[in-house]
């Protein structure tokens, strides 16, 4: 016999109309890769999802630059040469909606690009041109004692994970499926 979860509350339910209409406003938008918002998104959770990784990380794929699209003017920023913040946003936006496991790896996905840039050298030679810019208004690569703090986050190993979905999602032409198909999944995970 099938388990029955709970009815979404209604302010829950309001909130994940609110991020499906986001992608619909904002999804067809370029942040200066090949492949639009919602292509990277729907990329990210499908990678995520073949990975076999765990729920809380396939909604962290599908919704990491959620921020952008909040942000009324990430696109401006980014052609003016400024950070849009748009982990810390995404974060904020999502807070209280999803548990840590969704959100904080969301908040971490920069500082992981920031970090393996460091640890690894050819994830760095592997960069994106976006990815290459954005990381110097990032605040470019880790100190040291940066790596260390990052390292021991006990979401940190998930953004990691989220970083190298981020990097591989960005292939013009996939991820057209659209996000309503992860809308079961975003149910099941919304703190209720």
């Amino acid at each position: 016999m099938a388990e029955t979860q709970p009815a979404l509350l209604p302010e829950t339910r309001s909130r994940l109309e609110a991020i499906f209409a986001t992608f619909a406003a904002r999804g067809d938008e370029s942040y200066g890769e090949a492949v639009s918002q919602i292509e990277h998104a729907v990329q990210s959770a499908e990678i995520a999802e073949a990975a076999g990784a765990p729920d809380s990380l396939i909604a962290a794929a599908l919704l990491h630059d959620i921020g952008h699209m909040v942000h009324r003017d990430a696109g401006d920023a980014f052609r003016r040469g400024r950070d849009d913040a748009h982990e810390r946003l995404g974060e904020k936006y999502l807070a209280g909606l999803f548990p840590l496991s969704v959100t904080r790896p969301i908040a971490l996905h920069v500082a992981a690009k920031r970090c393996l840039v460091v640890t690894e050298p050819a994830y760095a030679a592997g960069l994106s041109a976006v990815s290459r810019r954005t990381l110097d208004l990032q605040g470019g690569p880790m100190s040291d004692a940066e790596v260390a703090d990052f390292l021991a986050d006990p979401h940190g190993a998930d953004a990691i994970a989220l970083r190298r979905i981020d990097e591989a999602a960005k292939v013009d032409g996939a991820g057209r499926g659209g996000v309503a198909r992860f809308r079961p999944l975003l149910e099941r995970l919304a703190c209720r």
